[in-house]
């Protein structure tokens, strides 16, 4: 395997398949001793409703829905 200038690398597709990697899936990339170990992060499948829940009501932005995502879009 060769490391791109960014430091990227491509996982080879028995690695993925045996990890169960798909596109989109999270993983972590952990020191132990002098080896990196690559293991795929399982969240349950409501995940980011979870988050959204959590930090629902945690701001103090004082915009509505549609003033933030004019924001995002660029219109603002």
């Amino acid at each position: 395997m060769r490391i791109t200038e960014k430091g990227q690398l491509t996982i080879p597709i028995d690695v993925r398949k045996a990890l169960g990697i798909r596109p989109g899936d999270e993983v972590e990339v952990r020191l132990e001793g002098d080896h990196a170990v690559l293991q795929r992060i399982e969240r349950p499948a409501d995940y980011s409703r979870l988050v959204i829940e959590q930090l629902r009501g945690k701001g103090d932005v004082p915009m509505t829905t549609d003033q933030i995502m004019a924001l995002m879009r660029g219109d603002g």
